[in-house]
This record gives structure tokens, sequence and C-alpha cells, in this order.
């Protein structure tokens, strides 16, 4: 492509930005009488890959775990249609974290202690068994009384751990008392025990303004006790959902279970804030004598400090995969297309793709990957050599499956003389990002990929790099541009971004991965150092008339070291006899 058209189709580019943001569990009344009685036949935007249900809308992982070799992934559905409402716990398995097999609901409100919904949390294995705990809302004179409810397996030796019990007997097992806000009170930890025998769990929270964690005792797991002390809080956070709470290893990529304490060892503390619907996390100690968990330093508790995703992602969860010995990450990644539209649809949220996550070389934060098992479904490979791209050029890759596939592409970083300098009030990376989108020419940069691309460039999601000067260091930008990612003017198009800490002179590289997956783009920069998922919903740039293609719109040259990329085969998703949709 000439460059002339590459200007036309990346310069023109909208200016319609969204910065809202969407509500964990916005309940949309009016529109549950306007649901659609059939899902329709055609459906674009329905992922290959991804785990999602077959209709109706989905948000918060709960409970992923692995017994007797079979992964378990919980979730929040709505029984109501493509908007949230009247939630259940839906059930799907797999051996593979790939393909799925969907069961009949586990968990839904049945009893007085959950009668009025089953929200989220997590599993923990007590002597080799799985129990979930979870938040039941119950009837009282406030909307939303929360309390902590546990379920166990009604059959061990089912596989598949189809049916689960709630033990009347002992729910709820936690309830809030004292200095706790009964309305916000909810999502239990996986649980730890220390070497005294003693369980913990931790529970979001928050007191006026300020986000706490509670942290509660048991010896048998059943009975609980309050601790005298929150296991960590920080101010003016608001409200912390979806708490999670495990151990890394200083050294290497291998997983730790939940309870494990020692030198080695730092702990990572991570939160859904509600006020802004991100997901941070810190690195730092965990002291088990005085049950308090501290940051590092420079490790940064609010809006500013560091995230799993830099895009559409929140209530995250992880487990400790102990067969393969890896720490497994889950998150949600909510759609960015109008109510209207998912109700057309019949279907709103995915499951972004499983990660791997580990302690970085430096200590300071964490990397991702994508679970090694998401390769099996790579097909038809396409490589391209290492070649230059000059400036304002464009090159699109050939032989691909655009709409479905995986690419890596590895950039050698330019010289540091060769590189704009960074004014020191470029703070935020988002609104970096947003003031310099892709059609926006620098001197390093931008150069990365056009992703779900329309063949004149008219729709396109850029995923880029540009590389700033900072005090005689680098300072590398990634940044996610949906302006022009669809045609559809009532899409949110936020310009997502995030800096990625470069440590020269050992990285020379630096490294993109982008699984696209119809309405999906999911981003790793430098090794998984910094994730950006994209929802984007093209016109023109579906099935076969989707492109991909390769960029450079700095004035500066830049080497694209290599290119692989494969068209990716379908995820093999069983509904039976579609028992998820089923009445209760």
């Amino acid at each position: 492509m000439n460059t002339v058209l590459w200007l036309i189709g990346l310069c023109c580019c909208s200016v319609f930005i969204s910065h809202g943001v969407e509500a964990s569990h916005p309940y949309y009344r009016n529109f549950q009488s306007f649901q659609s009685s059939s899902i329709p036949t055609y459906q674009p935007y329905r992922t290959g890959y991804h785990f999602q249900p077959s209709k109706n809308y989905m948000n918060d992982p709960d409970a992923p775990m692995i017994y007797n070799g079979i992964y378990h992934l919980f979730y929040q559905w709505s029984t109501l249609g493509a908007v949230w409402g009247d939630v259940v716990w839906a059930h799907a398995t797999s051996t593979d974290l790939v393909n799925w097999i969907h069961h009949k609901h586990a968990i839904f409100p049945s009893e007085p202690f959950d009668i009025e919904g089953v929200w989220s949390g997590s599993a923990t294995f007590v002597q080799g068994k799985p129990i979930i705990q979870y938040t039941g809302i119950i009837k009282s004179n406030q909307w939303n009384y929360q309390v902590q409810d546990m379920a166990v397996p009604k059959n061990l030796s089912d596989p598949y751990l189809v049916e689960w019990v709630k033990p009347v007997e002992y729910n709820p097992v936690i309830k809030p008392t004292g200095i706790i806000n009964a309305s916000a009170f909810r999502d239990p930890t996986t649980g730890w025990k220390g070497p005294d025998g003693v369980w913990r769990v931790t529970i979001g929270s928050k007191l006026g303004n300020n986000g706490i964690s509670f942290l509660f005792r048991s010896d048998d797991f059943i009975h609980w006790t309050k601790a005298e002390h929150g296991l960590h809080w920080a101010k003016d956070t608001g409200m912390w959902e979806c708490p999670d709470f495990f151990p890394v290893a200083v050294d290497g990529k291998q997983g730790l279970d939940t309870s494990v304490l020692g030198p080695k060892v730092k702990h990572v503390f991570k939160v859904s804030l509600d006020d802004t619907k991100h997901d941070y996390y810190t690195i730092g100690t965990y002291n088990l004598e005085k049950d308090k968990y501290t940051p590092d330093k420079g490790s940064i508790d609010n809006d500013s400090g560091l995230r799993f995703d830099y895009g559409k992602f929140y209530a995250s969860k992880t487990f400790f995969d102990n067969e393969k010995n890896r720490r497994v990450l889950w998150g949600w990644a909510n759609e960015s297309s109008c109510v209207a539209d998912d109700i057309k649809k019949g279907w709103a949220g995915l499951q972004a793709v499983p990660r791997t996550v580990w302690l970085a070389e430096n200590g300071k934060q964490l990397k991702q990957w994508p679970v090694v098992e998401i390769e099996r479904l790579r097909t038809k490979k396409v490589s391209l050599q290492s070649q230059v791209l000059k400036r304002c050029s464009i090159m699109e890759v050939p032989g691909l499956t655009a709409s479905q596939a995986d690419v890596d592409v590895k950039f050698k970083l330019p010289k540091l003389k060769d590189v704009e300098i960074m004014d020191p009030s470029w703070v935020n990376p988002q609104l970096l990002c947003s003031s310099k989108p892709a059609s926006v020419q620098g001197k390093s940069g931008p150069f990365g990929l056009l992703a779900l691309a329309s063949n004149n460039l008219e729709e396109q999601t850029a995923i880029f790099f540009r590389v700033f000067n900072h005090q005689n260091k680098y300072a590398v930008l990634m940044c996610s541009d949906q302006r022009r990612s669809s045609l559809e003017k009532t899409n949110d198009k936020t310009t997502y971004g995030a800096f990625i800490d470069v440590d020269l002179p050992h990285d020379h590289m630096l490294s993109l991965r982008s699984l696209i997956d119809r309405s999906i783009v999911e981003s790793y920069g430098v090794d998984g150092k910094a994730v950006i998922t994209a929802r984007v919903y093209p016109k023109l740039a579906i099935g076969d008339e989707a492109r991909l293609y390769v960029f450079n719109n700095g004035t500066e040259n830049v080497k694209m070291s290599s290119l692989k990329a494969w068209s990716m085969k379908k995820a093999e998703i069983k509904y039976l006899k579609d028992l998820e949709f089923s009445d209760i």
C-alpha cells in the first residue's frame, strides 16, 4: 500500500473518544422487557477462542481451580438476558483451559442467607477438598445486606463437580459486625493457612471513602472471627471489590500455593476499584505474626498504581495450578458497545484468555503471558523477515485469517539520540496516548500493528509504541487506539495507554504480541510487562474482510526484527443440552 493511502487511512481519524466507565453491576431495569426472544444467526462479534456463554450477560470470574486434572471456572451469569440482573453462578470445566464444557448452574439464590443474590467468591482446598466461599445477599431493611456463605460439592467422586450444596447449619459463615458496612462487604478471597494451623480470608469493603480488606480467621474454615485490624487499607480509594492475595516467587516463573511463606517469597495484593472500574495491584511483604500486608516502597495503592491490564479488564481472580506449578489469572472483559446493541446480539461480556503470572526480574511488577495451551489453536503460520520500516510506511501481513489470529512482532530499539525528548508533564499514559494517537506523527513512533483493519484503513485498531528520551534514559509508551475501530458511533472508543519499564542494556527489543479474536484484541507489550485489552466492533473489517498491518508512522526509520503470526482455530465449546440456560 502506498504512503498516500496510508496517510489518508491513519491520519483522518475520528475524534470521538469516550472516557466513561461501566459499572461492575449496572442494572438496566428499563431494558428487561425488551430482551431478544432469539439469538441472531449472524454473529460477527462472537469470539472463536475466548471463553463466553452462548447468550446473556456474563461478568466476574469466580472460584477458578483445578481438581483431579480438571479445570473449573464459575462465573456471574444473568438469567434476565444481555444486561446484569438476577445472577447465578454458572459453571464450565476444561482439561486444557481452552476447550470447555458448560454445565448447569452451580450456585443460585435458594436460601434465606442468599435469597436476594449470589455474588462473587473464591475456592479454597481444605484437607484436599474444595470449599467455595461467596457473597450472599439477604433480605433486610438495607437493599443489599451482604454476608459470606459457603458451598461444598455434593459428590466428590463426580469429576465435574456439577452439584454443590450449602450447609444450612453453618451459613452464613461470616456476617458484617461492628464497623463493617453491611452493604459494602463482599468477594472473599481464597483462604491461606499459617504455620499456626489457622485459616485466613480477606474480604473487600470500605470505611467512608477509604478502601479496606477485612481479615477473618478460623480453625476449621467454618467458624470465623474478625481480626482487630484489616489486612490492608488505603486512603480515598473507595470500595474495594474482588480482592486477591497471593504469594509469588522472588526467582523464577513457578507459581506458589496460597499458603506458602518464606524469605524468597513476595506477596501480591490486588483490588478492583469500584470507583474507577480498574484492577490495581501492589507488591509487598506479608507479616504473618501481625497479619498485615505492607506494599513495597514505590508500589502505589491508588489510581496511579500498577494494573494487570490497562484496558477492558475487571474483577480478576487467580488460582494456583498445582499440576503445572503456575499461577493463572482470569479477568472479565466487558463490552464497549451500547446496551441496546448488546440486547440485539443477545449477549455481553467475555473472559480474557487465562494468563500465567509471575514476578518480573526487577521485583517491582508482575509479568503476564497467555497460557501455553492457547498455542494449540495455532495454524497457517506466516513469517516476515527482518526489515527496516521507513518513515510513514505500512505493510500488510499476508496469508492470515486476520479476524482470528495470534501475532508476535519484535522491533529493535532506536538509538537514544534519535528519539523525542519527553515532556515532564507527560505523566498520565492514557492521556498521552489520547493526545498522541496513531495518526499523530512522532520521531520514534508510533510503530506497531493495525489489527481488525479494513482494506482501505477506514477501520483499524492500532496497537503501538512510542519511544522517548527521559533524562537520557528510554521511556516506552504502549498504546491501544480504538478511535477508528468501527464506523459505529455509539461505541466506547477510549484510547488506552501504559508506560513500560525497559531495562537497558539488557532489553534491546520491544516485543508486541496480540491475540485478535473478532471483537477483542489482547496485546502484551515487552514480554508481558504491560497488557492492554480492547473490545472493538468493526462494520467493515469482519470475517474474511479483516486485515492486519505492521506500520511505522514516525519520522525515523524503525527496524522490525521479526514477525510471526498464526491463524487461530476455534476452541471447542460444548453446551450439555443447554443446561446453563434451563429454568432453575
